[in-house]
């Protein structure tokens, strides 16, 4: 081949690749969408014949137990980091080390006994999962259970990192519950209206009531927030929406719990507690603001550093690396309860990251039957 060949089909490259990058730009722009808010879910019922019990009898059970996990999209076991956290993958390793993780998780959570569980990073359709729908998977773990799912993510395909290209992922939160859930809502959380909406989940919250036999609801609020780094106006408008449903649920006289992934350190001193290399409030978990927790509610972890009682270990790793034991942790993963329900223990699911960057955390309480 000459050089002035060469020198062409370069000629040809370098006029054809900007407009290959502009159609690209545009199928992102033009697929990106939003769910509306206020959005009904309808709950799926349990795969087995077994009927969820369909009330809440506080004369014969007051006391329960309810759990919530992120649950990496079944790629964070302790050999995985993330491309943007500073390491390298973006891809679980195989769909097989999907289906492992998110069955490691579950049956480690079936242990405790749970009446509730609250999940967040569930894939039903990801290039990243390789398309492992893990919310089956879990209904299939729990076949007793009712359940609601809402999306929280539909990507275009993403072409980065060009080694290994994040895809086209379609994600979730899953509410699941050995009661009946007589309804279930999803709530559109204010994001950024940035570039990083396209990288970014479309932020939401679920409620689901549990009906009560003596007319006072469970509501069971499943919560994904923004992580730090987004607009401080975002994050103050996303909790003072969350806010405004539970004081509201609670004014209703309904017992209420928000529990998830906060996306925030949520006894504010992590870094100090767990020994991190990077202890400062700048870093990546900025300290929850406690002060905007509304009257009449508690956040549990907090209350235990509060009351000198803090024991747990972290509920999230740094993922810039695999896990060696020595990657700086917070505890990011909890609930937030009204004063109608009393908090009996309250404790993180030491797992030691095994199939997620996130362990599990669990709260047993009493549903109080007067005020």
């Amino acid at each position: 081949m000459t050089v002035k060949k060469i020198g062409k089909y370069i000629g040809i490259a370098l006029a054809v690749i900007p407009g290959i990058v502009l159609v690209y730009a545009a199928y992102v722009v033009l697929s990106y969408h939003r769910l509306e808010d206020h959005l009904a879910v309808v709950p799926d019922m349990p795969f087995s014949e077994e009927m969820p019990i369909a009330q809440i009898d506080t004369d014969e059970k007051d006391e329960f137990v309810i759990t919530t996990a992120n649950l990496g999209f079944g790629a964070y076991d302790r050999e995985f980091d993330f491309f943007m956290d500073g390491g390298k993958q973006s891809w679980a390793k195989s769909g097989q080390r999907v289906k492992e993780n998110i069955t490691g998780s579950a049956r480690a959570i079936a242990r405790l006994q749970p009446d509730f569980m609250l999940f967040q990073e569930v894939d039903v359709n990801g290039t990243r999962s390789h398309h492992v729908d893990e919310y089956d998977i879990l209904r299939q773990e729990y076949p007793n259970f009712m359940s609601a799912y809402a999306q929280n993510y539909d990507s275009a395909f993403l072409f980065w990192p060009l080694y290994q290209p994040h895809g086209k992922n379609k994600a979730g939160i899953v509410t699941m519950s050995s009661y009946d859930i007589a309804e279930a809502e999803r709530r559109s959380l204010p994001v950024s209206d940035s570039l990083t909406k396209f990288l970014d989940l479309d932020r939401c919250y679920s409620i689901s009531k549990i009906p009560g036999k003596h007319g006072r609801d469970l509501v069971l609020i499943n919560v994904h927030l923004s992580a730090y780094g987004v607009d401080e106006e975002i994050l103050k408008a996303q909790r003072e929406m969350l806010f405004e449903d539970m004081v509201k649920e609670y004014e209703n006289g309904n017992y209420v719990i928000a529990g998830g992934d906060f996306n925030h350190d949520l006894i504010g001193i992590s870094g100090e507690q767990y020994g991190n290399q990077v202890t400062a409030v700048e870093s990546w978990a900025q300290p929850f603001d406690f002060d905007s927790i509304p009257e009449g509610f508690t956040l549990g972890s907090r209350a235990l550093l509060d009351e000198g009682k803090f024991d747990m270990a972290a509920s999230c790793r740094d993922t810039g690396r695999p896990y060696d034991g020595t990657n700086d942790r917070w505890l990011l993963d909890g609930f937030i309860y009204s004063d109608n329900i009393e908090m009996l223990e309250y404790d993180t699911v030491d797992l030691d990251f095994a199939y997620s960057d996130h362990n599990p955390v669990q709260m047993r309480f009493r549903l109080k039957k007067s005020q």
